[in-house]
């Protein structure tokens, strides 16, 4: 009896002075902020890997098919709006959302719901869901660690891109901000101080309005300082326009400004308008 209650003093001493050890994730988290039309969208999910095994497989131990799917691994893999979106042609209002998934043979379906702790396929409550997107699978390069990146970029669209083993999917998103930028331009144009360059450049890269993007470019070159930036997009417009040695002579007065300002990527970017004139 003596030497038992030896045993289990010394096992409770040691146990009293015993540290925690921290271990770093088998499937690390990872959270990507990406700037999108007048917001941004955060997505934060886990990344398992492979190792050796197989995903989006029947009966598989990571991503079975026809089983709802948190995206990702531990918990909850959620997305948050800053800015009303679209997806499949519904209106996504702002806020965080969870994002599930269900790969079959077929395709992959995407789900935002409401709920963002499922992180287990009882948990999912289809009476939650938002928007379902049924995406169509591609074969691409082998890909170890489960991966999700935001690809495609526009002013008004992207792609979230999810890619494991050699699936890849994507996932669709759009934003409506022309609206918004045209009430802010014609604000700006009817304002004591106009601002040129910005309002060029929406007619440049949204309205697709060449002769009013040159306009207002000429406007911005002459009415401060002369700026590389100004001519560069001046090129731009003049070469969109078919006015080749306008468009020349405006590419030339952004190398000089650019080199005076030490900018070696406006130089390239000037002789690159000039190259295709």
């Amino acid at each position: 009896m003596k030497q038992t209650l030896l045993i289990i003093a010394t096992f409770m001493a040691f146990t009293a002075f015993a540290q925690s050890v921290k271990m770093p994730q088998p499937s690390p988290t990872q959270t990507i902020k990406q700037n999108f039309g007048l917001g941004t969208i955060e997505l934060s999910y886990s990344r398992p890997s492979l190792k050796d095994r197989v995903a989006f497989k029947e009966y598989s131990e990571l991503a079975p098919t026809d089983v709802v799917w948190r995206t990702g691994a531990n918990g909850a893999t959620t997305i948050t709006f800053s800015d009303d979106v679209t997806i499949n042609n519904v209106l996504v209002k702002a806020g965080k959302y969870g994002l599930l998934s269900i790969p079959t043979k077929k395709n992959f379906v995407f789900i935002i719901t409401h709920d963002t702790t499922v992180n287990q396929p009882p948990m999912y409550n289809g009476d939650h869901d938002v928007v379902r997107y049924n995406a169509p699978i591609s074969k691409g390069e082998k890909v170890e660690q489960f991966t999700m990146q935001f690809v495609n970029i526009t002013y008004e669209t992207l792609e979230l891109q999810l890619n494991w083993g050699s699936t890849q999917v994507s996932l669709p998103i759009s934003t409506n901000i022309k609206d918004r930028v045209k009430a802010d331009v014609e604000k700006s144009e009817n304002g004591d101080k106009p601002a040129y360059a910005a309002i060029a450049t929406y007619y440049y890269e949204i309205a697709k309005n060449y002769p009013s993007a040159l306009e207002y470019i000429t406007k911005a070159v002459y009415a401060g300082k002369p700026s590389f930036s100004a001519y560069l997009l001046k090129a731009k417009i003049e070469k969109e326009l078919g006015d080749k040695a306008s468009a020349k002579a405006s590419a030339n007065k952004c190398i000089e400004l650019a080199r005076t300002a030490n900018n070696d990527d406006a130089v390239r970017a000037a002789k690159a308008i000039i190259g295709k004139l």
